[in-house]
């Protein structure tokens, strides 16, 4: 069982920092919702939010996906899996929910109307040992046109799986991505693939041939670099990734792979661009915050308090509203004792 879903008030919030003290009373919502939480999805036709959790390490066996109300974050439905999830996207042109199952090497499907697991494919069937480490699932994008579910597979040479998404069955395996290949991010209508490594790389790919077509370091300076997540801006062909081990958000040029500008923040994990707002969020997980960035001007304009972690990101359809993952203090010597949050901020 959960904790109650609760708001937390104003007071709370400029008591943690008062970066939110631009904020309206309604502006902000924080709601517990399960042990382990990492990413979310909306579903237009629900009108909800699904976030994947993959409860306690110790105590449970497999996690649950948590449906909530998109307005007062209230749980509407858990739906129980006997896998962990933790990446998550959605078709919403077929109202299917994807997670990858990192432990398990596997990506699940699941009916976002009923909740029903619709299907499952194990991508990396060997078995762990100590000197066999099978591929780890972490981000995945839905091309929506072609019905077709990418999923990275991380490792020291890390490939991305790509996935039929009406019979679950895989296409294609495109390999020789660098090691810990955690970026992912899709231009449908330009038939491109961008994934980031923690090589430096950025890595573009043509979705009609599986082909890579360009593989460029970004930065050259001699220090190490793991290059993060990847958010698109696709009308000005630009790509915003977060480099977790550099102090800069970079604004990466997809046509010729270029670094066209830096944005100064501390250690960054989620990116994630708002069409709708010429925005860009980033959350930093260590600092425990979020930072607002106007996409014109690459300027920081708001910068959220959000104890203690905050992990990923989503917006509702209409782009008004930012939906943040936040998670508690854990370790495996002392795992959370308390639910991780989500947040909604009303942009």
């Amino acid at each position: 069982m959960i904790s109650p879903t609760f708001s937390r008030s104003l007071l709370a919030a400029l008591l943690a920092g008062s970066a939110f003290s631009v904020l309206a009373a309604d502006a902000m919502l924080r709601s517990p919702v399960g042990k382990g939480a990492y990413e979310m999805a909306y579903s237009p036709a629900e009108n909800a939010l699904f976030v994947a959790t993959s409860g306690s390490r110790k105590n449970e066996v497999g996690g649950v996906v948590y449906q909530l109300d998109p307005q007062t974050l209230t749980v509407v439905k858990t739906l129980h899996n006997d896998l962990k999830p933790f990446g998550a996207t959605i078709n919403t042109k077929t109202n299917t929910l994807w997670f990858g199952n990192t432990m398990n090497s596997a990506i699940t499907a699941i009916d976002a109307a009923s909740g029903v697991v619709k299907g499952r494919l194990v991508l990396d069937d060997r078995k762990r040992t100590e000197t066999v480490r099978p591929l780890a699932p972490r981000e995945l994008a839905v091309d929506e046109a072609t019905n077709t579910v990418y999923m990275g597979g991380l490792g020291p040479e890390s490939v991305i799986w790509v996935v039929d998404g009406a019979t679950l069955k895989l296409r294609n395996t495109i390999s020789g991505l660098g090691k810990m290949n955690t970026g992912l991010a899709l231009d449908s209508a330009a038939g491109r693939l961008y994934t980031s490594n923690g090589d430096g790389e950025f890595i573009t790919i043509d979705t009609a041939t599986g082909k890579v077509l360009a593989r460029k370091k970004l930065l050259d300076d001699g220090k190490e670099h793991m290059l993060l997540n990847i958010s698109l801006d696709t009308a000005n062909h630009r790509a915003f990734v977060t480099d977790s081990k550099g102090t800069d958000l970079l604004v990466v040029d997809t046509r010729t792979g270029d670094v066209t500008g830096k944005v100064a923040l501390p250690e960054s994990l989620a990116v994630l661009f708002n069409p709708a707002r010429n925005e860009v969020y980033v959350t930093h997980r260590q600092a425990g915050e979020v930072s607002i960035i106007d996409a014109s001007t690459l300027k920081l304009t708001k910068t959220l308090k959000t104890p203690v972690h905050p992990n990923s990101l989503a917006l509702s359809p209409d782009g008004k509203t930012l939906y943040v993952s936040v998670k508690q203090v854990s370790t495996r010597q002392q795992e959370a004792t308390l639910p991780d949050d989500i947040l909604r901020i009303t942009l």
